[in-house]
């Protein structure tokens, strides 16, 4: 078992520093890029608990870098700023006291450029680590390559918590520049198809050679019955028509938790749906736009996922199935749309997905599963403050399967295992049928 967050099996000889520093130096630069549209205002709000102030990813990351990497293996390198392993510190208590989560937007100092200087710094003496690639242990590998996944993960999240905060401003802004816009198409999708998946005894989990997180570890094998899923996801038109059955206001559809938010929230359609002028709206990052009724539905709860399945008649996947199932229609990420698909000014940026393009099983919107998140057989929780990244997590959250639109393509398997409380909204969440 491995005794970090991740796993190389078998661990790779090490790799040349100029190649490592490439794939750091690229890493940096698309952070940036997915800041660069923002005013320095921007980056300083947070809308609720679960969205982080765009500066912060910008300096948390780097923190990581500079705690993890360059403090234990750089000779004579010295810490940017004392302060700031306090102020950008995330969860990792075994690292000490740090700034509440729900306080992160109280951080107006250091100023955006003091975070930019502080990238600088940091990303001026990676280089000089890297050099000494080929003398460092194994275990050096091993966290620069989760130091790579875990910018990427905040690459995810910056492009999501930056539309929830644009969002939240009454002028609807949008993140693109205005010569990048596009109306949303008013169109429907073609019929879904039924595919079947066979039944029996599979294995799931990671077996490869490259770089998986401890929660993917340990392959076992899983029972499951024949099954069918349907050959994309469920469309926002198909969910227009669940809205327009009255299905926020019938108990008969929801959890009883589900329903108890329903009506506490007030909720009526999706995150981001509004109506204007009697026809659905949804806000994106090109500002407010036609609801696109052949794009997959996105920002949904799981309480409305389920509701939605119970409405068509059918049911949502468990996660073992939903393994299965993309291994026996879809073994790469190709024809998926993901962060890196819509090199717009030139940001990437997630948009809409094409429904008739393979069978979505990844990119386009993380799937919701029927199935806690809890470790697999086998599973040791990582001593030290890297085996906090994942194992501490193992309760009262559920299984998202896939990817999204804003998830990086190298950053996603059919192993890995995303997860989040059953309200959760803000991120690129849809639904998929199964019966």
């Amino acid at each position: 078992m491995s005794s970090s967050p991740l796993s190389f099996a078998p661990a790779p000889p090490a790799t040349a520093g100029s190649s490592l520093a490439q794939r750091f130096q690229e890493v940096r630069e698309r952070t940036e890029l997915l800041c660069a549209p923002l005013l320095p205002e921007d980056t300083v709000v947070q809308p609720m608990l679960d969205v982080s102030p765009p500066k912060w990813h910008l300096a948390h990351v780097t923190w990581f870098w500079e705690t993890f990497l360059l403090k234990e293996h750089l000779p004579g390198y010295t810490v940017f700023h004392p302060d700031y392993a306090f102020l950008f510190n995330s969860y990792y208590n075994s690292l000490g006291s740090r700034v509440n989560r729900a306080d992160r937007g109280t951080i107006s100092r250091p100023a955006l450029a003091d975070v930019y200087a502080y990238r600088a710094h940091v990303d001026q003496h990676m280089p000089q680590l890297l050099a000494l690639a080929d003398t460092l242990p194994p275990a050096f590998h091993e966290v620069f390559e989760l130091g790579l996944q875990h910018e990427q993960q905040h690459q995810e999240l910056l492009a999501t918590d930056i539309k929830y905060i644009l969002s939240t401003s009454p002028l609807a802004p949008s993140y693109f520049k205005k010569d990048t816009e596009t109306a949303s198409r008013v169109v429907e999708a073609p019929q879904a198809a039924w595919l079947p998946v066979p039944g029996g005894i599979s294995r799931i989990g990671y077996e490869g050679t490259g770089f998986c997180f401890d929660n993917e570890l340990n392959a076992h094998e899983v029972l499951t019955t024949d099954f069918e899923i349907q050959n994309r996801l469920v469309t926002n038109g198909e969910y227009l028509e669940f809205i327009k059955a009255g299905g926020y206001q019938d108990f008969r559809h929801w959890l009883g938790e589900g329903w108890d938010l329903v009506q506490s929230m007030g909720w009526e359609a999706p995150l981001y749906w509004v109506q204007k002028e009697n026809q659905w709206h949804r806000f994106t990052h090109r500002g407010l736009q036609p609801v696109n009724l052949a794009a997959p539905v996105t920002h949904v709860s799981f309480y409305e996922a389920q509701a939605y399945a119970t409405w068509a008649g059918a049911r949502l996947l468990t996660e073992q199935e939903w393994e299965v199932a993309a291994r026996h229609f879809q073994a790469s990420p190709v024809g998926g749309t993901f962060l890196e698909s819509n090199l717009l000014d030139p940001q990437p940026l997630p948009s809409d997905a094409d429904p008739n393009r393979c069978h979505q099983l990844l990119g386009d919107a993380w799937e919701w599963t029927y199935s806690p998140y809890h470790p697999y057989p086998g599973y040791n929780r990582a001593p030290g403050a890297l085996g906090e990244y994942n194992g501490k997590f193992m309760v009262n959250q559920l299984v998202l399967r896939g990817g999204s639109c804003a998830t990086p393509i190298s950053h996603i398997r059919l192993t890995y295992r995303n997860f989040f409380h059953a309200d959760k909204r803000w991120q690129f969440t849809g639904i998929r049928l199964a019966r």
